[in-house]
C-alpha cells in the first residue's frame, strides 16, 4: 500500500530547475491524500504564472503514477503564496 511517507519520498526526486531544491524541502507540497483508487496531491508554486509550472506538474505526476499501484493520479495547484523556509 502506498503511504504518505512514500509519496513524500518520491517527490523528493522533484527539484525545481531554478532553485536547485526539491519540492518537498521548498514546501510546495501542501497535501497528500491517498484513497482506495486516488492519489491527490496539492501544491503551490513559487511564483504566480511560473513558466515551469506544466513541467513541475509533469513531473510531480509521472512520479505518483510510478508508485500509485493502479489508482489515479490527481495533482492540483492551490494558488496559495508561497514563502520560503
Amino acid at each position: 500500500m502506498v503511504t504518505r511517507a512514500q509519496v513524500l519520498s518520491t517527490l523528493r526526486e522533484v527539484v525545481d530547475p531554478e532553485i536547485g531544491v526539491n519540492l518537498v524541502d521548498l514546501d510546495m507540497i501542501r497535501e497528500v491524500q491517498i484513497e482506495e483508487n486516488r492519489i491527490q496531491v496539492r501544491m503551490v508554486l513559487t511564483i504566480p504564472g511560473c513558466p515551469l509550472a506544466q513541467h513541475l506538474l509533469t513531473q510531480v505526476r509521472g512520479k505518483l503514477e510510478a508508485i500509485a499501484e493502479g489508482r489515479a493520479v490527481d495533482v492540483q495547484l492551490v494558488h496559495d503564496v508561497w514563502e520560503p523556509r
